[in-house]
């Protein structure tokens, strides 16, 4: 076919601009099907808990949702995480206190933004030097908090923050899920 439109007096740039049209068609529905499209994560999401605005970092990968918010000294009054899953890992989220050095409260919201378990984890010493990994982690499972229904979403602020605003099972906090979703990785 490219042969033809050549030798009937088209030139390479014809041919090109139909490839390339193709392809752009090709890009636009894969980017509409999938939610890709729905411009670029950054690297926080701000969200709207109980009429106050937190600045929350996004794990959308499964590396930083593991890393969570481990290893941290501190975490401002107005921020925290926000952990995203696909369409595909919506489930019953359990979440561990791992590297974990303080006290933060968890919120898990199903993927309609409906709180399904709000409260606050406590630290748990970390893994001692005589100390295996499997013993450490058989220690942190047994503090582990799970959201009870499926949750697509879990947000991670400092302690008290719950307990302050109020925040309850069946409580409505505003996240653009879609998007969110489609970041997820």
């Amino acid at each position: 076919m490219a042969d033809e439109l050549v030798k009937s007096k088209g030139s390479p740039w014809q041919l090109f601009a139909i490839i390339a049209a193709i392809v752009a068609v090709v890009v636009v529905t894969v980017l509409m099907f999938t939610g890709l499209g729905e411009g670029t994560p950054g690297t926080t999401e701000n969200v709207v808990i109980a009429s106050e605005t937190f600045t929350l970092d996004l794990a959308l990968e499964p590396a930083v949702r593991e890393r969570g918010l481990g290893g941290r000294t501190e975490i401002p009054n107005h921020g925290g995480m926000l952990f995203a899953f696909s369409d595909k890992d919506v489930k019953v989220q359990s979440f561990w206190m791992k590297d974990c050095l303080i006290d933060m409260d968890i919120i898990y919201l199903d993927p309609l933004g409906r709180v399904t378990w709000a409260g606050t984890m406590h630290a748990v010493p970390l893994q001692g030097q005589d100390e295996s990994r499997a013993d450490y982690e058989t220690r942190l499972r047994s503090t582990a908090t799970s959201s009870g229904y499926p949750a697509q979403f879990v947000i991670e602020v400092k302690a008290g923050t719950v307990q302050r605003l109020r925040i309850k099972v069946e409580d409505k906090i505003e996240l653009d899920g879609r998007k969110l979703a489609g970041w997820a990785r």
